[in-house]
C-alpha cells in the first residue's frame, strides 16, 4: 500500500491530503453507535488515514475523537501520528477573550489533548464584525501555545483578505469544492496561492452522489434523500444544472474510471486534489455504521500515485461542467450559501 500523501500547513502541522470528515456522527445522518465509531477510527488510522476533521457542533464528534485518542495513547502508540482539525462555531454574541478561551479549552477537554492541532473558525453573519475580535483572541491563544494552526471555515475571499490584512496568519480555509461546485477557482484560489493558505475541501463527493450508485438512475425523490448530505448536495446539483446534466457528468467520470481501473468516486476526488491551492479533500468517514471498508479503499485509491488524470480526462470533464450554470452568479463566493 502506498503511503498516504501529506501536506504541511503554514504553522508546521503535517496532515494527510485525504481527511476523514466526522460530520456524519452529528446526528443528521442517522443513528451512530459511539462505541463502534471509536473502534472504526482504528481502521482508518491503520490504513494511513490519520487526519480527522471535526467540530464543536458535530454532536459527539469531539468526544468520540477524545475516547479514541485516549485509547490510542494508552496502547503505547505514538500520538504524534494523529492529527485533529476541529471547528469553533460560536453563536452570535460578545467575543471577549474569556468566551473564546473557554470554547477552546472545552474542545481540548473533549478531545483529551493538551493543545489543539488546528481550530477552523466559522462565523454566521459578516454584518457582525465581532468575528475579527474572535480571531484576534484565537491568534493570541495560538501564540500562547494552545493552538497550533489557525484556520477558517466557509469564509469568502473578501473576508479572507480582510483577516490577513489585520496581520492574522491563516493556515487554511475549508470550502465546498467539487467537479460540480467550482466557485473557489473564480477568486479564492489565486489569493490562497499568493498567501500560503491551503484549501481543505468538502462536498467533493456530493454526499455520495458522485458515485456509481447513482449512475443511470432516475431523478431522486424527496424520500431518497435520507441524509442531510444527500439533501444538501441534491439541492446544489439542481442549482448547478439539474439531474440530466449530472447524469452526463457521472457517465463521463465512469468512462474515465474504467480507463484507470478505479472507482468513479476516486476520479472525482482526484480531480479536486489536483487543483491549484487544494491541500486536502475531506471525505466523510463511516464511523459507527457498516460499510467503512469500501470507503477507505476508495480514499486510498484517489490519492494513489498510480492514478494520474490525463489532459484528455480533464478536457472530458470540463466539456460537461462548462454546460452548467454559473454558481458564483447564483449563490455567491465560497460560504455565501450559509449567510
Amino acid at each position: 500500500m502506498s503511503a498516504v500523501p501529506t501536506v504541511r500547513l503554514s504553522g508546521g502541522l503535517e496532515i494527510c491530503r485525504i481527511l476523514n470528515g466526522m460530520w456524519q456522527v452529528s446526528g443528521a445522518h442517522g443513528v451512530v453507535d459511539k462505541t463502534k465509531a471509536v473502534k472504526d477510527m482504528q481502521d482508518y488510522v491503520d490504513a494511513g488515514l490519520t487526519t480527522f476533521d471535526l467540530a464543536d457542533i458535530y454532536g459527539p464528534a469531539e468526544e468520540i475523537f477524545g475516547q479514541f485518542n485516549s485509547q490510542f495513547t494508552s496502547s503505547g502508540d505514538d500520538i504524534s501520528c494523529l492529527q485533529s482539525l476541529t471547528k469553533y462555531v460560536p453563536r452570535p454574541g460578545p467575543m471577549e477573550r474569556k468566551v473564546v478561551e473557554k470554547a477552546v479549552r472545552r474542545s481540548m477537554t473533549r478531545m483529551q489533548v493538551d493543545r489543539l492541532d488546528c481550530v477552523q473558525f466559522h462565523w454566521w453573519d459578516y454584518r457582525d464584525k465581532r468575528y475579527l475580535d474572535a480571531l484576534g483572541h484565537l491568534s493570541d491563544l495560538q501564540q500562547e501555545g494552545l493552538i497550533r494552526e489557525l484556520s477558517l471555515t466557509n469564509f469568502d475571499t473578501q473576508r479572507l483578505m480582510e483577516i490577513t490584512d489585520k496581520g492574522i496568519r491563516i493556515s487554511s480555509n475549508q470550502v465546498q469544492y467539487s467537479v460540480v461546485d467550482q466557485r473557489p477557482a473564480a477568486k479564492m484560489e489565486q489569493f490562497c496561492l499568493a498567501n500560503n493558505i491551503q484549501l481543505l475541501t468538502y462536498g467533493t463527493l456530493a454526499g455520495g452522489l458522485l458515485s456509481e450508485r447513482y449512475l443511470g438512475k432516475a431523478e431522486l425523490s424527496k424520500g431518497d434523500l435520507y441524509t442531510a448530505s444527500l439533501s444538501k448536495y441534491m439541492n446544489m446539483i439542481n442549482i448547478w444544472g439539474g439531474w440530466s446534466l449530472f447524469q452526463d457528468l457521472l457517465a463521463t467520470l465512469d468512462m474515465i474510471s474504467k480507463r484507470h481501473n478505479c472507482s468513479l468516486s476516486s476520479v472525482a476526488t482526484r480531480y479536486v486534489l489536483d487543483l491549484p491551492a487544494v491541500g486536502g479533500v475531506i471525505v466523510g468517514c463511516r464511523l459507527g455504521v457498516d460499510g467503512a471498508g469500501k470507503h477507505i479503499s476508495d480514499s486510498l485509491q484517489s490519492c494513489s500515485p498510480d492514478l494520474v488524470l490525463t489532459a484528455e480526462d480533464v478536457t472530458a470533464i470540463k466539456a460537461v461542467t462548462q454546460r452548467s450554470r454559473d454558481l458564483m452568479a447564483l449563490i455567491g463566493d465560497c460560504g455565501d450559501e450559509y449567510r
